[in-house]
């Protein structure tokens, strides 16, 4: 039997993140950053000041990836870099005025973005699909740690005895 893509969510998924950043990235053009750079504006909005290092634990993206974003959002003039107070090595990132200033939209936009996605749902169908999301991406964390800790298809399984 052949493999059916339609049935997929590992296809599925990615066509769904794609869609996602397409409904976002047309609705915040104007602003001036992309999608990938949302969050890290969402966690400097909530609190300005943090180091690279706070951004990668509390975003859980990769160090190089962090690291290129940034230095594209420095270039872009979303972000500057100051002395950390106490620790030579890290720096403090802050917002400038204008990335601050954009707050209200960006976060209109990708209200916007997930309405355009979610339409035709009633509100608890997008209430459970959220669930269900979180729950995946709890799992894909729990592989990331030991691909052991989440059981594969059950004939591969340890057998109970009765």
């Amino acid at each position: 039997m052949a493999f059916d893509l339609t049935t997929s969510a590992t296809y599925l998924s990615s066509l769904l993140a794609r869609g996602f950043a397409r409904a976002f990235q047309e609705r915040t053009a104007s602003l001036g950053f992309l999608p990938g750079q949302f969050p890290v504006l969402v966690a400097l909005w909530a609190e300005d000041g943090l180091t690279q290092r706070q951004l990668v634990d509390r975003l859980d993206i990769e160090q190089a990836t962090m690291a290129n974003t940034l230095a594209r959002m420095e270039r872009d003039g979303l972000i500057e870099r100051r002395p950390h107070p106490s620790d030579k090595r890290a720096q403090l990132l802050f917002l400038t005025e204008r990335a601050s200033a954009m707050q209200p939209e960006a976060e209109a936009a990708a209200r916007a973005a997930e309405d355009a996605m979610f339409g035709g749902f009633r509100r608890f169908e997008r209430e459970l699909l959220l669930e269900y999301m979180r729950w995946l991406v709890e799992n894909a964390r729990k592989l990331d740690e030991d691909p052991q800790s989440v059981p594969g298809p059950i004939s591969e399984r340890k057998q109970i005895p009765v």
